[in-house]
């Protein structure tokens, strides 16, 4: 019996659903496994690759701004240190002479630098000592160092009265009269605390009459004097210098202070 064509679609239509019903399974699911654990139950782990140290090049390269910063701050300081030193020792200097007083406290005479004195007595030119080489525009010479024995109290202090060129070393080789005066004489100049040697001055030798740099108690024992250092001053002037310079009469130093303070440049160094 022949199949009207209607239902033979209707009947190929329901064969149809049925095989895809029958073929057809949900899809698995991950959380449908009971084994299966999600990012929330545990955690991702953050895992470098290629781990490597830092090498001491990176460390030196990182200490170089800090040890810059410290150098700078340690330099300003020392400007406000600096600064404050100088304008203590020019405010000394525009106070009137004193007279120096017959006894003297050596450890006192750091609170007295650069204050100005004077002192009347004779120049013990046979205790004359030469500090030396030293250099001053360009020529070599030597400072002159002369015990100053006082009158009345007979106390002698050590006074550097200036620099002389080394032909006028020997004493007969200058204007006696002048460069060595006999006779009583006025100094007025400042009460120092000497400069210190540093690690290539030499040693001095007083038995051979050398002497690089100003051990005033060395000087002191030698001279019988006082371990006080007074520095001549006298009022700069270039033809002054230059008629004593010719004639080996010391050449004293300006009253004025002479520190190097050189701490701003390094500041902007660093």
């Amino acid at each position: 019996m022949k199949i009207p064509s209607y239902r033979y679609s209707v009947l190929r239509c329901q064969r149809l659903q049925r095989h895809i019903s029958a073929t057809t399974r949900p899809l698995a699911q991950p959380g449908d496994d009971p084994k299966f654990k999600s990012i929330v139950d545990s955690p991702a782990v953050l895992v470098r690759a290629g781990k490597k140290k830092h090498g001491p090049g990176l460390i030196i390269l990182a200490l170089i701004p800090i040890t810059a910063f410290a150098l700078g701050t340690w330099q300003v300081q020392r400007l406000a240190w600096k600064s404050d030193l100088i304008a203590k020792f020019e405010d000394r200097l525009i106070r009137p002479a004193l007279p120096l007083p017959p006894k003297i406290d050596p450890d006192a005479i750091h609170e007295f630098d650069y204050r100005r004195v004077f002192a009347r007595g004779h120049l013990r030119h046979d205790q004359e000592m030469l500090i030396g080489p030293r250099i001053q525009d360009g020529k070599n010479g030597y400072l002159v160092v002369t015990p100053l024995e006082r009158e009345g109290d007979g106390t002698t202090v050590l006074v550097n009265r200036g620099w002389i060129d080394k032909k006028f070393k020997k004493p007969a080789s200058r204007d006696t009269l002048q460069a060595c005066p006999p006779d009583e004489v006025v100094i007025e100049g400042l009460l120092r605390e000497p400069w210190k040697k540093n690690m290539f001055t030499p040693k001095n030798a007083p038995e051979k009459g050398e002497f690089y740099f100003p051990d005033v108690a060395q000087m002191a024992n030698l001279t019988g004097s006082q371990p006080v250092w007074i520095e001549e001053t006298m009022t700069p002037d270039l033809l002054t210098n230059w008629a004593r310079e010719e004639k080996g009469i010391p050449i004293g130093r300006s009253a004025e202070v002479n520190l190097s303070n050189k701490h701003a440049q390094y500041i902007f160094t660093w």
